[in-house]
């Protein structure tokens, strides 16, 4: 056994290309492994900016013999009476490339068949590998990459080196034009000699880093951290929290070094979010904050490259973000100069989506259906504040400022409406109805934000698949999904009980000028089919797959009810004897779909035959009265609690009670007794769809 060591060393890769290549580096390295039967210990892949690495430690020498088994027909068909080959054995022996006399007997679920046997030697491991390597190589899949001008092999960027050793000694393997060698090389400009390496991934690491190149993430994030503190103390203050800009410098440099510094305090007088968005989008810069969490006029920029004088360093990092914060001034200065109302008609001259019209337009729907949503949730007081931010919402993307910097979307448009007086709650929701982004935790803080938010999402995805526009695998252009998500986590959030399908038909009231690519009550379906899925895929991250499907198909229209739902099902499928209850629920469910329908059916008392379904009938009478006021105050787990009592009178009626009597009168009565328990949990959710084993006597089910 021997370690195995690839690098692949290229011109500065992009830094949101490293993370997913390397883990598929390690997923594919050991894969390709394992199906070539060579044993291995630990498989890990490291990287920088110009270097992709990944080792396998203890590759075994040779690959496994490989035994494979080929049947042919059965024994009988093989050879007559006599005992000599048939056709049928004559041919497979021939398929099979051997002789007649080869063929052997073996016994399987289909009886006697004859059989081939062979037994593949392993290879030398050195043998195996090199084509493993070229395969991985050029396996690697990234958003975007670059083609090699001699040949089709391409890459994230031009590969200039790489190395390929196992147990020290280098193997061939070739990626365009570059073939692999045993030598390496460190940073661009502190160490740009060759490395030779001795093919251990304790010896590369402690080369390079020697090199001024931290190879393993891990490593390099740690030190990046470090720095930061440093300089960030050294400032008087700490850095502010910025995860996403960590892991991006992470993979822009191959050694940090930290240098602090300063910009004009005046610049303290724009909003945070301008100056925070023009380091870190921009300069890719990391804030400070003082001990109480205030911005404060310094910045810690990281370099991959130590210098000699840092002052020379800092003036370039100071002089470039001045510029830039001075024409954030500007901008902010201009803006202000023209109130909100004043540029609500410059809406109309910004495309929203060619065959849904203008902002002005969307601003319109958005008033109306957040409007809608505000009166069905019980907020009618809301309506006159939710109409003026729906007004105000999209204002801000024709000013300056988010003209510059559009992931100021909102953001500017609140700031810019606190300045004017508007009402605190107008303009928080300005800024709010962009929430949730992602999967970022922050909602909108009150009402009209939500309500607001909510009109804009359910107009993005009536609109976009009203005129024809899906989401189709990974691609989905118009954020149809996000949307979704979107309105489904402030729904529940909020706590609003609102009715999806209504939700759907007022959004498509406000489109009656657009032109639809289909019928608007397939419209509608659609949307529904759409949330139904980003619905299901959302709760089965929580729950079981069968727990989930079996609320959704017990109604989803009302999205905090259903969750509800899901959790008081989730509680109950923990007792121990939830399975024969939900085999019980599940027979209940099937003869009432058999019999035709659900509806509620009368129980004649003096057709009751068997102290079985008496039993029943007075134990469902009892739940009826017990869980009335539970459901109506939406208290599922204790719906279902109350509801679970039934299984042991439902068991004993399938054992005692035929259900398909041949008497019509009986029959009917059984099947409204069935209906009756149906009733008490069909609106909670489908049981049919619970993975529950059913037991094979069916007495009562016939």
């Amino acid at each position: 056994m021997a370690d195995l060591l690839f690098e692949i060393g290229a011109e500065e890769i992009p830094a949101g290309f490293v993370p997913p290549a390397l883990r598929q580096l390690e997923e594919d390295l050991a894969k390709a492994l394992a199906d070539a039967r060579l044993g291995h210990g630990e498989v890990k892949a490291v990287g920088s900016p110009r270097r992709l690495a990944v080792w396998a430690r203890d590759v075994a020498a040779k690959q496994a013999d490989a035994r494979t088994e080929a049947f042919g027909p059965p024994v009988a068909q093989a050879f007559d009476a006599q005992g000599n080959p048939t056709q049928a054995a004559l041919g497979f022996a021939r398929s099979q490339g051997v002789e007649v006399g080869a063929l052997q007997r073996a016994q399987t679920p289909k009886g006697e068949r004859v059989a081939v046997t062979r037994v593949e030697k392993g290879r030398r491991a050195d043998q195996v590998l090199p084509g493993l390597l070229e395969r991985l190589v050029g396996g690697l899949r990234f958003r975007k990459a670059m083609r090699s001008r001699w040949d089709d092999a391409t890459f994230a960027r031009p590969v200039r080196w790489m190395v390929a050793l196992y147990g020290g000694r280098p193997l061939k393997v070739r990626h365009g034009e570059v073939v692999s060698g045993k030598v390496t090389f460190g940073h661009r400009f502190l160490a740009p000699k060759a490395i030779a390496l001795r093919g251990t991934p304790e010896d590369y690491l402690a080369k390079l880093r020697a090199a001024h190149v931290l190879a393993d993430p891990a490593e390099r994030r740690a030190a990046l951290e470090k720095e930061l503190a440093r300089a960030a103390k050294a400032a008087g203050g700490r850095i502010r929290e910025d995860a996403a800009l960590v892991d991006q410098v992470l993979h822009l440099v191959e050694e940090p070094t930290a240098i602090a510094g300063a910009f004009e305090e005046s610049n303290l007088e724009l909003p945070p979010e301008v100056v925070i968005s023009e380091m870190r989008n921009h300069q890719r810069y990391f804030a400070v904050i003082d001990g109480k969490g205030r911005l404060t006029n310094r910045f810690v920029a990281v370099s991959g490259t130590r210098v000699k004088d840092p002052k020379v360093a800092r003036h370039g990092y100071e002089r470039v973000l001045r510029a830039r914060l001075a024409d954030a001034r500007f901008f902010f200065e201009e803006d202000k100069k023209r109130r909100l109302h004043d540029r609500i008609a410059d809406l109309g001259r910004r495309t929203f989506q060619a065959k849904l019209g203008t902002e002005l337009q969307r601003a319109d729907r958005l008033g109306a259906v957040a409007a809608a949503l505000a009166r069905a949730v019980g907020k009618e007081a809301l309506v006159g504040d939710v109409l003026e931010a729906a007004r105000l919402a999209k204002v801000d993307l024709n000013t300056g400022m988010v003209g510059e910097f559009p992931e100021l979307q909102g953001i500017m448009g609140a700031h810019y409406a606190r300045i004017e007086g508007i009402k605190p709650d107008v303009a928080d929701a300005i800024e709010d109805h962009y929430r949730p982004i992602g999967a970022a935790e922050e909602m909108p803080r009150n009402d009209v934000g939500a309500l607001v938010a909510l009109a804009d999402r359910f107009h993005s995805l009536v609109g976009i698949i009203g005129v024809g526009e899906k989401a189709t695998g990974a691609a989905d252009p118009f954020g149809l999904r996000r949307a979704t998500i979107g309105i489904l986590r402030i729904l529940l959030d909020r706590g609003y009980h609102v009715s999806l399908a209504t939700a759907v038909e007022q959004t498509l009231d406000q489109l009656s000028g657009v032109k639809l690519a289909a019928d608007r009550a397939v419209v509608a379906e659609q949307v529904l089919d759409f949330v139904r899925g980003r619905l299901k895929a959302l709760w089965s991250e929580r729950h079981d797959a069968d727990l989930v499907e079996a609320v959704l198909a017990a109604g989803f229209d009302d999205v905090v009810d259903a969750n509800r739902r899901l959790e008081a099902l989730s509680e109950v499928k923990a007792r121990p004897d939830f399975t024969p209850l939900a085999v019980a629920f599940k027979r209940v469910a099937n003869i009432q779909e058999k019999a035709g329908g659900g509806a509620a059916a009368t129980v004649s008392v003096e057709l009751l035959r068997d102290e079985a379904e008496r039993q029943l009938l007075a134990e469902v009478e009892r739940v009826e009265q017990e869980v009335g006021a539970r459901r109506a105050a939406r208290d599922y787990p204790a719906v279902l609690r109350n509801v679970a009592t039934l299984e042991p009178a439902v068991a004993r009626f399938f054992d005692d009670v035929l259900v398909m009597a041949d008497d019509a009168a009986l029959r009917a009565n059984r099947l409204g007794l069935m209906r009756r328990v149906g009733a008490l949990f069909s609106d909670v959710a489908d049981f049919r769809k619970i993975q529950a084993e059913l037991p094979q006597s069916t007495k009562g089910a016939g």
